[in-house]
């Protein structure tokens, strides 16, 4: 922007501009955008990885916790996880993933149960604690 003083010199001047300060630097409020933005853009960036082991399919396995490690149902007058009070309990279950249950009792390796207990995705009626 050029303007002319009252002896006719020319000054010329810069056009502000509100994103930038008079040396032509960001602004506080443009960084603190472009920070959000950024962290916005990170954020949702993350959302397209491979779904985590906690979100993919699972289902209830009976009859495999050890005491007081089931995940829920563990008898009459019982509370939740945790409450299992004997080892392969049949009425306390245990949440793996999708297709694992049937494998435990079968071919031993890491899936092995003492004993031929196999897990089951249903209730079983062995291992119970007395009423």
């Amino acid at each position: 922007m050029v303007d002319r003083m009252a002896d006719g010199k020319a000054i010329v001047r810069r056009a502000f501009d509100e994103e930038t300060d008079e040396v032509g630097a960001m602004t506080s409020k443009t960084v603190t955008a472009a920070v959000v933005a950024g962290a916005v853009a990170t954020a949702l960036g993350g959302l397209s990885v491979a779904t985590p082991a906690h979100a993919q399919a699972k289902e209830k396995c009976y009859g495999i916790s050890l005491k007081g490690q089931n995940d829920c149902k563990a008898g009459p007058g019982t509370t939740c996880a945790g409450s299992s009070t004997i080892d392969y309990q049949g009425n306390a279950w245990t949440l793996v993933p999708k297709g694992d249950c049937v494998k435990y009792g079968v071919d031993g390796g890491e899936f092995a149960l003492p004993d031929g207990r196999k897990g089951s995705l249903t209730e079983l009626d062995r291992d119970n604690p007395q009423a």
